[in-house]
């Protein structure tokens, strides 16, 4: 599996699909794992050569605090220039879209268009009390009792009670791919943290950003918020799907984004 090193910490990375179709980088949220996209792989790589990996603590990737969203944004681009990618799209899914826009901020025109899906422009008061009792959760009951309620946040209440089965097995593996209390911790704070609102309107790149109207984790206020402020950007609200459209709902999801992907 190809790696680097980096500021302290292995990063992993991989290609999958068909090399003589155009660049598509996956970025995950906060779990920071490539294993996010599954549902993607298979249909998506008949369309894109997709670039997938592993964010700094976590899954393959060096379980090493996390300093901020900008070293992890630098993280990518060493991952791209080992990769010898150039110009490619670009799907960030919460601070996965987070570290997109950040290097497109540090290093304009890296990417050719990027889609910003269930994203934040900043760390409110809403989600500072709702990432702070994960943090408690996790630091008094345990990385189990994290990826339980990781379980609420994502998914909306349809999509729990047809999947409940599938969801457990996926809750265990998700604690498992997480790095101890305060490297997550340290995730959580970076994404709180993370405030590029002053910068945005200075960002030239067509975007198109993503949400749904029931995601409570990232509430479509933070991507109506970030579409007004980004020149030019589309914005697309989902009426169902929670913050895991991607995977409630993923021939939708294709529906939606794979257009503006192959303009």
């Amino acid at each position: 599996m190809p790696s680097l090193e980096r500021d302290g910490a292995t990063l992993w990375w991989d290609r999958r699909g068909d090399p003589s179709k155009p660049d598509l980088v996956l970025a995950s949220g906060l779990g920071g794992t490539h294993g996010w996209w599954t549902p993607q792989f298979e249909e998506w790589g008949k369309h894109f050569h997709l670039l997938i990996f592993d964010q700094r603590g976590t899954g393959h990737s060096s379980r090493v605090p996390v300093a901020s969203v900008w070293q992890m944004a630098e993280d990518l681009s060493a991952v791209l220039d080992a990769a010898g990618v150039e110009r490619p799209l670009y799907l960030g899914h919460s601070t996965g879209g987070a570290i997109g826009v950040a290097l497109a901020l540090r290093r304009p025109g890296v990417f050719r268009r990027m889609v910003v899906y269930a994203s934040t422009t900043h760390g409110d008061a809403y989600r500072r009390k709702l990432l702070g009792l994960r943090r408690m959760l996790m630091d008094r009951a345990g990385m189990d009792a994290y990826a339980r309620y990781t379980t609420l946040l994502l998914h909306p209440p349809y999509f729990i009670n047809a999947n409940a089965e599938r969801l457990d097995a996926d809750e265990q593996a998700a604690a498992a791919a997480l790095g101890e209390p305060e490297v997550q911790g340290s995730r959580l704070q970076a994404i709180l943290d993370f405030d590029p609102r002053a910068e945005l309107p200075g960002l030239d790149v067509p975007m198109l950003v993503v949400c749904t109207d029931d995601d409570i984790l990232t509430p479509r206020y933070f991507s109506e918020e970030l579409a007004a402020l980004v020149p030019g950007a589309r914005v697309h609200f989902e009426p169902r799907g929670g913050h895991a459209l991607s995977r409630t709902e993923p021939a939708r999801f294709g529906e939606i984004v794979l257009p503006f992907l192959k303009e």
